[in-house]
């Protein structure tokens, strides 16, 4: 929990990533296995973290919850394995720890998706395009796991991109073109729009564009990477307190430097910080037990 003002507000972090000990032991042999891992993780100065120095640097950070993303693995396989992974290393700290399972964003992916819910996933994601090599515009392809999503009322997330701005590794090309219009083909499937959607939330001021995004949220992952901190404050004016879940992009960015940051934002009141820090999350991705 942080304290802004006078009031102390509980934090979840909606956009962590984390990997088992041993892919990261075995890095060298996994940059081979995965284009996209590649193209992340080639520099040894890309972090690859456990959820064991996830929840060191929740602890240092005053998080009082994370949600843990799956890695967009092209291989079937390497989803499973990620899946079992996460499953395993947050069950002991439901408190602590819920997370995200990842499957192909097809027909493939469903029996996946449906293992993952069972073994506790609150959602799917992060999906990437240029890294699992499907296509928005596939929309045969994607129906049976958004249906699958609709009755299991778990959202998916995914990662967005913006058409302008500066190239970095992993950047991709999810732009908000792409990404409303695969909203709009699945209008009751709950989405999550990593990195503010990729610029989408502009769009929301044409009424018709807010209409197809009415299930369409956003998170702030790798905000100080990508924006102006004022972001924060443009967005909610542009989509209201409900629309926008804190994530930090963990360990892409430190989580302590950034939670401290969000005492220094321009909010508007309690309960819009509330939201934005905790109660969006929670509602999203069900976390029921957050007290």
């Amino acid at each position: 929990m942080i304290t802004i003002g006078a009031t102390v507000f509980p934090v979840v972090d909606a956009h962590v990533h984390a990997f088992a000990p041993d892919l990261i032991r075995d890095r060298d042999d996994w940059l081979n296995r995965d284009f996209w891992f590649r193209q992340l993780y080639a520099s040894p100065r890309s972090k690859l973290t456990t959820v064991e120095d996830l929840l060191v640097s929740m602890e240092a950070s005053r998080v009082d919850h994370s949600v843990v993303c799956g890695f967009p693995w092209r291989d079937i396989d390497h989803c499973r394995a990620q899946n079992a992974y996460l499953a395993a290393a947050c069950a002991p700290h439901p408190k602590r720890l819920s997370w995200l399972g990842i499957c192909p964003m097809n027909q493939d992916g469903v029996a996946v998706a449906a293992e993952a819910f069972a073994a506790g996933a609150v959602g799917l994601g992060e999906f990437n395009a240029d890294a699992q090599g499907f296509s928005f515009s596939n929309l045969n392809a994607f129906a049976p796991l958004a249906k699958l999503c609709v009755e299991h009322d778990r959202p998916i997330l995914i990662h967005c991109s913006e058409p302008l701005g500066h190239d970095y590794p992993g950047k991709g090309t999810a732009t908000p073109d792409r990404i409303a219009s695969f909203a709009e083909s699945f209008p009751e499937l709950r989405m999550v729009g990593a990195h503010w959607g990729g610029g989408l939330p502009f769009y929301e001021l044409m009424p018709e564009i807010r209409k197809t995004l009415q299930n369409v949220s956003y998170d702030s992952g790798a905000t100080t990477y990508l924006y102006d901190p004022s972001v924060f404050r443009h967005v909610l004016n542009l989509v209201g307190p409900r629309k926008v879940l804190f994530g930090s992009d963990y360990p892409v960015l430190g989580q302590k430097r950034l939670v401290a940051s969000l005492a220094n934002l321009a909010w508007a009141d309690d309960t819009e910080i509330a939201a934005i820090l905790a109660g969006n999350a929670i509602r999203t991705y069900r976390l029921e037990f957050i007290s």
